[in-house]
C-alpha cells in the first residue's frame, strides 16, 4: 500500500498508508527511500489473518479511522526524526579491534560476528587493482534511497574478509540487486526467505570456490565469505535490520554461495543454471533468486532414470507448500523451485542419455500433489489468493494451463508449476554421494536474475592521451 500512496503523493493527492503493528518503521524507511519522509500512517490493532471480520472491524473503527481522518487533514504525527549518516570517507569510529567491533555491534553494522575493520586504506587496496572508480554508482537501493557504488562494495567486502580477486563477482550481485527483475526491495518480508547465489563458469575454481562436499555450507573462504558479504551489503546499504525493512518472522542464517560443479557439467554436456536464463554457459555468470526453504533428498537409491526420478520429484512435491501461491495468487506462474543434483546423480541421467531437459519433463509428471491440498494451500491454510478458487475455475479463466483440470476428482494428481522449464536444475556437492536438495523460491520477491561477472579490469580511472593534435 505504501508504494500506492508513493504514486499519489507524487501526483499531488495526499494520501495515508495502512499498516499492521509492528511495520511502522520500515514503512518510514520504504517512503524515506523513496524520496518520501514522513508520509502520513494509520496502524491497525493487531494481525489481520488472526482476527475475525467483526473484531478487525471494531478495532479499525476504534482505533484506525481517526489516525486516517488526521493523515488526510492535518500534520503528520507519525514521522519520525530523521538521521544524518556518516559520509563514505568518514571516520566513524577509532581505537583497537576490540573497540570498533564492539562499537559496530551496538550500531547495527555487523551481522553479530566480528569483522575486519574497514579503514580507508583496507577498502583503497582492496580496490586498487580493479581500476574502478570507487565513487562509480551501479544503481540505487530501493528501499533505502543509497547508492549503490563501488565503495560501498568494497568497505562491506573488507569487513567480511573477501579478496580482491572476489570484486568482480560482488559487483555482477550488485547489478542483481540492482535489478527492478530481482525485486531486491522485498529482502525482509515476513517468510524470511534468503538469497541463494549460484556461482557458474570456467573460472570458479581458480577463484577458489569450491562445489563438493559440504557445497552448502560455511568452511569454504570463497563460498562464505561472499555470501557473508550480501548479507551485510543488504543490512547496510539496503537497510533490511529490524529497525528498518528486515520483518523476517524466523529468517534463515546467510546462505554461502553455491558454486556448480562445472567440470561435472562439461563432462556430462549439461548446461550451467544460469543457461536457462539465456547467458553463454562458457563465461562465468552469478544466477540468485531468494529462497523460503529446503528439504534434503537422502540416500536416492537406483541405477536408472526411473528408478530416482519419483524420489526426487516427491522432494520437490514437499518442499512446496505456502510458495504455491506463485503459482496464482501472490504471483502468477513464478514459482520456480531449485533442485541440486550431486554429481552421481547428475551422471546417472546423462549416462542413459538423458539432458537437463529430459529431467525436468519426468519431474514434472512426479512432482504432483493432490489438488485439494493445492487449493488449500493457495487459498484456505493461507490468506494469499483471495477468494478461495478452486484450480477448475482458473483453468476454465485461463489462468492456468489444462494439466491442474483433467478431472474433477479433489484427489487428481497436479504438478507443483505450470510447466517443466520452471523446475530449475543445479549439480554441486559430494561427487561420492547420492543424495539431493529442494528449495523453494519466493517468486517475484526476489525473482531468479542472472548476470554475467566481467573480469576485465576497468579503465575508469586511466586518463586518455589524444593522438590527433591537428
Amino acid at each position: 500500500m505504501l508504494r500506492a500512496s508513493i504514486a499519489a503523493e507524487s501526483a499531488g493527492i495526499p494520501s495515508v498508508s495502512i499498516v499492521c503493528d509492528g511495520f511502522q518503521g520500515q514503512a518510514r524507511a520504504t517512503g524515506r527511500g523513496h524520496g518520501f519522509d514522513g508520509l502520513p500512517l494509520a496502524v491497525t490493532v493487531g494481525h489481520v489473518d488472526a482476527q475475525s471480520v467483526e473484531e478487525m472491524t471494531a478495532n479499525f473503527v476504534a482505533h484506525t479511522v481517526d489516525q486516517v481522518i488526521a493523515g488526510l487533514t492535518g500534520p503528520d504525527t507519525n514521522v519520525g526524526s530523521s538521521t544524518t549518516e556518516p559520509a563514505a570517507l568518514d571516520v566513524v569510529v577509532g581505537g583497537s579491534i576490540d573497540d570498533i567491533n564492539r562499537a559496530f555491534v551496538e550500531r547495527g553494522w555487523t551481522d553479530g560476528h566480528p569483522v575486519i575493520p574497514p579503514t580507508r586504506e583496507r577498502v583503497e587496496a582492496f580496490l586498487e587493482s580493479s581500476g574502478h572508480d570507487p565513487w562509480k554508482v551501479l544503481g540505487v537501493a530501493s528501499s533505502s534511497g543509497r547508492d549503490l557504488t563501488v565503495w560501498s562494495i568494497g568497505v562491506n567486502a573488507v569487513m567480511a574478509g573477501c579478496k580482491p580477486e572476489h570484486l568482480p563477482v560482488l559487483l555482477a550481485i550488485t547489478q542483481i540487486l540492482a535489478d527492478p527483475h530481482y525485486g531486491a526491495e522485498h529482502s525482509g518480508n515476513t517468510t524470511g526467505a534468503d538469497a541463494l547465489v549460484v556461482l557458474s563458469g570456467p573460472n570458479t575454481k581458480k577463484l577458489g570456490f569450491d562445489s563438493r562436499a559440504g557445497a552448502m555450507r560455511e568452511g569454504n573462504h570463497a563460498c562464505t565469505s561472499v555470501g557473508r558479504w550480501l548479507r551485510l551489503y543488504l543490512r547496510n546499504v539496503f537497510g533490511f535490520t529490524a529497525d528498518e525493512h528486515d520483518k523476517a518472522t524466523f529468517g534463515n542464517t546467510a546462505r554461502v554461495v553455491l558454486a556448480e560443479d562445472d567440470e561435472c557439467l562439461a563432462e556430462i554436456g549439461w548446461p550451467p543454471l544460469s543457461a536457462e536464463f539465456g547467458l553463454d554457459p562458457a563465461h562465468d555468470t552469478v544466477t540468485m533468486a531468494r529462497m523460503n526453504s529446503g528439504t534434503i533428498v537422502g540416500s536416492v537409491f537406483g541405477s536408472t532414470p526411473e528408478e530416482i526420478v519419483p524420489y526426487l520429484g516427491n522432494g520437490l512435491a514437499r518442499t512446496a507448500a505456502w510458495d504455491l501461491t506463485h503459482v496464482y495468487g501472490l504471483g502468477h506462474d513464478q514459482f520456480q523451485p531449485l533442485l541440486v543434483l550431486s554429481p552421481i546423480l547428475a551422471r546417472t541421467f546423462a549416462d542413459a542419455g538423458w539432458s537437463k531437459a529430459d529431467v525436468q519433463r519426468a519431474l514434472f509428471e512426479h512432482a504432483r500433489i493432490p489438488a485439494e491440498t493445492f487449493e488449500k494451500m493457495i487459498g484456505e491454510w493461507s490468506n494469499l489468493t483471495a477468494g478461495r478458487r478452486q484450480l477448475s475455475e482458473l483453468v476454465a479463466e485461463g489462468h492456468l494451463p489444462d494439466v491442474f483440470a483433467e478431472s474433477n476428482d479433489p484427489q487428481r494428481l497436479v504438478p507443483i508449476v505450470t510447466k517443466p522449464e520452471r523446475l530449475m536444475i543445479a549439480v554441486a556437492g559430494d561427487p561420492n554421494r547420492t543424495n539431493a536438495y529442494a528449495l523453494s523460491n519466493d517468486g517475484p520477491h526476489g525473482w531468479w536474475t542472472a548476470k554475467n561477472i566481467d573480469h576485465t579490469p576497468a579503465s575508469d580511472l586511466v586518463c586518455e592521451i589524444p593522438t590527433n593534435r591537428g
